[in-house]
């Protein structure tokens, strides 16, 4: 399994030489791998038992992606967006870079990564025209995104884990992991700004939106959109619910929302929640399918498990399996490589809010920017964009690196020192209520 893996995956890296498209490949490698699963599992009833699980966590996913996509296509398609655009004024290349990083980051401790990155690159159509720049700041956005959700427990998958089994808590993980998160961020911003595309001439560009007017009514479908998008951590807080029935709550409420206001006009009929699911990219979700099925395959099988021991056997330090789990979640996603961890160490050897926990939670979250198949963040991004894997494996995977490493240096140092921030953090209305 592990080297039908192995072949799947360069297959989706070298798909342009291939000529073979990456959605194709992912879902080829993932029932080839559930077929191998099936017969090397005690009984079929056992693989069909682990498929049913899978498929359970990963449509959550997948449904949540869709209803997330549909959201933003429609604000979209209303011009909302025009509303935040025709307000970043700079199309300096270099400070531009800096907005979109630091606007990204704050939205995805509030969002999850995957929806901050979809509405970010839709954004990132709005302001720049297609080229290497924009490419750099879609990259951005995921480094950004993935910083971001790894100081907030509602921020990433992986924290979010880790808070609802009590690994990590709300206020002590957010002092702890906001200055290493912020490093991983400033550190790629510092050196893509000294890149020949940022500072190239000739990159200033006029707002693409110039000559659009914003739909009827594209103001209430803008807030009513975004509003949906951040009630869904509410939605999961105040029912217990999955995040994804949140998302399509939202979905149905906008659907319901531009048939009523778009009543009886034929001639804006692209303005409708149908004509946005045929615009999403769903070639890109299929290919998201199948990586994730592909890693519940693994981890069914038990490789992940085996992956984790051998860390845990091979590298006593817990410093470094936790850099080392940050490192392999680039590779392999991040959320059963979490799992096999927790499965791993318990509370007693770890206690809650222990360094060890509190730097997984950073790693994992921020480990994944380092290849663009890396994270949820990266996967939408290449999809909505097409964006290569190696040109990402060129141009951006070093200044990731160099930001997860400094941000881990960040936390030794904080956590060694005893520094944090106040605690007068906690009087925060919102952060006290998480």
């Amino acid at each position: 399994m592990a080297l039908l893996f192995g072949i799947g995956y360069a297959g989706i890296i070298f798909e342009e030489s291939l000529a073979f498209n990456k959605s194709g490949v992912g879902l080829l490698m993932a029932v080839s791998l559930w077929v191998i699963r099936s017969i090397g599992a005690p009984s079929t009833e056992v693989a069909v038992s682990e498929l049913t699980h899978a498929s359970a966590e990963v449509s959550e996913i997948i449904f949540f992606l869709l209803g997330a996509m549909t959201i933003v296509e429609i604000v979209d398609a209303h011009q909302g967006f025009k509303l935040v655009t025709d307000n970043i004024t700079t199309r300096k290349p270099r400070t531009l870079l800096w907005v979109v990083g630091l606007v990204t980051f704050l939205l995805s401790s509030i969002l999850d990564n995957l929806t901050s990155t979809i509405v970010m690159v839709s954004l990132l159509r709005k302001l720049v025209p297609p080229s290497e720049y924009r490419k750099l700041l879609g990259a951005v956005v995921v480094i950004a995104a993935n910083a971001g959700g790894a100081w907030t427990p509602i921020g990433d998958v992986t924290t979010t884990m880790l808070w609802i089994h009590g690994q990590i808590s709300t206020l002590p993980a957010m002092k702890a992991l906001i200055i290493p998160s912020a490093v991983s961020l400033a550190v790629p911003l510092a050196l893509l700004s000294l890149t020949s595309e940022v500072n190239g001439t000739g990159q200033d560009s006029p707002n693409v939106l110039s000559s659009k007017q914003m739909a009827p009514r594209g103001l209430l479908v803008f807030f009513v959109g975004i509003g949906a998008l951040v009630f869904v951590p509410v939605f999961k807080a105040l029912t217990g619910l999955p995040p994804f029935m949140g998302m399509l709550l939202g979905l149905g409420v906008l659907w319901i929302l531009t048939d009523a206001i778009h009543y009886g006009e034929s001639d804006r009929q692209t303005l409708k929640v149908p004509q946005a699911l045929s615009r999403i990219d769903t070639q890109g979700t299929l290919f998201f399918l199948g990586i994730l099925l592909s890693v519940s395959s693994l981890e069914a099988a038990g490789i992940l498990r085996e992956l984790a021991n051998y860390l845990d056997a091979h590298i006593p330090n817990i410093e470094l399996i936790a850099s080392a789990i940050g490192v392999v979640s680039a590779i392999i996603d991040n959320v059963p490589l979490v799992a096999a961890t927790m499965g791993m160490y318990d509370l007693i050897s770890f206690p809650q809010d222990s360094e060890f926990w509190q730097l997984v939670a950073y790693c994992a979250g921020t480990g994944g920017s380092m290849l663009i198949i890396g994270s949820a963040a990266g996967v939408a991004f290449m999809g909505m964009e097409k964006v290569d894997f190696f040109w990402y494996l060129r141009k951006v995977s070093g200044v990731a690196f160099a930001g997860y490493a400094a941000g881990i240096a960040a936390y030794l140092a904080i956590h060694n020192l005893h520094l944090s921030l106040p605690t007068t953090v906690a009087q925060v209305p919102f952060l006290s209520g998480l």
